[in-house]
């Protein structure tokens, strides 16, 4: 779009595709991932625009196809103008476009309109990020559960800061309880019931902020402070209970969750992922109980499915892989730690801690624990505050006592988290996470709220310690 390359050594994209209704897409087998939809319409017009197929054939249907086409993209355009709050995937939709000719079309206009919002000025704060944007809006329904969820492994202290702040706890969560999909979403055709990662427009709900949102609902009921009166218990039991069906209908057949659409298991970031599954099974583990009896016995059965899925997802070591975490030193980008330790916290979830995968998942985190009580992002990588805090986790997680080798080496982790605490190095962010196109980020809250998860769980565990100590 740049002119760089020539048109001639760009891919054809198929955007006649996207004015097919959503429900034919895994029918199509279209070769781009569900949220890439705006992509593959603009990009594709693009190309068309610059260099049509000789074809006379699919050359009309092309061309007739591109009014059509733009209503997609104004239908699933958010109100804020950014496809999925992302400024890459906005970016790339917009200057299509405007090679196109389509500078004035509202598309565009409002796609720019979202750059222009999205930039980020300078600060006292953050003096570094004048001229920059991020890869996403933001990130805050996701930080939100995760940091609900941390501060939830201590129990006692959880209920005490519940009771302590009521207004801004029941502020929170009648704002994680409005951030739940509650219509069709015109992205993906997902029902109701779903979170996104985002309070904004342009959130897509998933299969990893939907189980971190029904777990932080969770643990604020069993905390069951003194403002939670029996209304609001039954709303926060309605909203999980919805997102538990949203889950239940998005499994793969292969057994696995997928992060968008159920069925595009071909597809990178579409198919299922052992840490999307690994949190769906907890989600899902977490509120059946409340279920009626005939949605239970299919939450048994997925769950089922679930691990039988995550058991042929293990690797020959005894480690799994995340989709969308990774670690740039690693071969391949993969993140093991991350994965290992996600799907760990499933089979604690389910007490099926002792079997025989959850075994050489630990063990396998064990044998790579760096010599300092740490664990990096990859296989004797320097050690990073997030790999460390959600590996310590994991490990208290599945212990089977004091003197346990999982036990030592939690402790080990612990420690290491302690001294990055008192030095003030638990705010340095590692770039964890991956976007479409290998675009990698950090999350300024990750290492904050991973750390206070796992000496949470130190403090929980070890009577030896308090909660003044960490």
């Amino acid at each position: 779009m740049a002119g760089i390359v020539p048109w001639k050594e760009v891919a054809a994209l198929p955007f006649e595709a996207a004015v097919v209704p959503q429900r034919y897409y895994n029918w199509l087998q279209l070769p781009v991932v569900s949220y890439a939809i705006p992509a593959l319409v603009a990009i594709g017009q693009a190309k068309f625009h610059f260099d049509p197929p000789w074809d006379p054939v699919r050359r009309t249907i092309r061309r007739l196809c591109i009014k059509p086409g733009l209503r997609v993209l104004e239908n699933i355009q958010p109100a804020s103008g950014g496809y999925l709050e992302a400024i890459p995937l906005t970016s790339f939709v917009s200057m299509a476009l405007i090679r196109c000719g389509r500078s004035e079309h509202s598309v565009v206009q409002k796609g720019v309109q979202f750059l222009l919002d999205s930039y980020r000025p300078s600060s006292d704060d953050e003096p570094n990020e004048q001229g920059t944007w991020p890869i996403d809006t933001n990130l805050a329904t996701w930080v939100t559960s995760l940091s609900i969820n941390a501060l939830a492994n201590q129990p006692n202290s959880f209920r005490a800061l519940l009771e302590n702040d009521s207004s801004t706890w029941q502020s929170c969560v009648d704002w994680l309880l409005s951030c739940q999909n509650r219509d069709k979403h015109p992205f993906t055709g997902s029902e109701p019931g779903g979170w996104g990662w985002t309070d904004l427009s342009g959130a897509v709900p998933d299969a990893d902020d939907t189980p971190g949102a029904m777990l932080a609902l969770r643990a604020i009921v069993d905390a069951n402070p003194t403002w939670l009166i029996d209304k609001r218990r039954v709303t926060l039991e309605a909203a999980a209970i919805a997102g538990a069906e949203w889950l239940l209908d998005l499994q793969n057949r292969d057994g696995g969750w997928p992060t968008f659409c159920r069925g595009w298991g071909k597809l990178p970031f579409d198919r299922s992922g052992s840490d999307i599954t690994a949190h769906a099974i907890r989600g899902l583990l977490a509120w059946r109980q409340v279920c009626a009896m005939q949605q239970r016995e299919r939450i048994d059965r997925a769950i089922a499915k679930g691990f039988r899925y995550l058991k042929k997802q293990q690797r020959a070591d005894g480690s799994w892989l995340p989709l969308w975490f990774g670690n740039q030193d690693q071969p391949d980008d993969e993140n093991p730690f991350y994965g290992t330790a996600k799907v760990l916290m499933a089979y604690r979830a389910a007490r099926l801690e002792n079997t025989q995968p959850a075994i050489a998942g630990a063990s396998w985190l064990l044998k790579n624990q760096n010599k300092d009580g740490g664990w990096g992002g990859c296989q004797n990588g320097t050690s990073s505050v997030e790999e460390t805090a959600l590996c310590t986790e994991a490990l208290f997680a599945v212990d089977d006592g004091a003197g346990s080798q999982a036990r030592v080496g939690a402790l080990a982790g612990a420690a290491w988290l302690q001294a990055a605490v008192a030095s003030d190095d638990v705010r340095v962010s590692s770039p964890i996470g991956f976007y479409f196109a290998k675009l990698w980020y950090f999350e300024k809250l990750y290492p904050t709220i991973f750390a206070a998860g796992a000496l949470n769980r130190a403090v929980f565990v070890e009577s030896g310690c308090s909660a003044d100590d960490v």
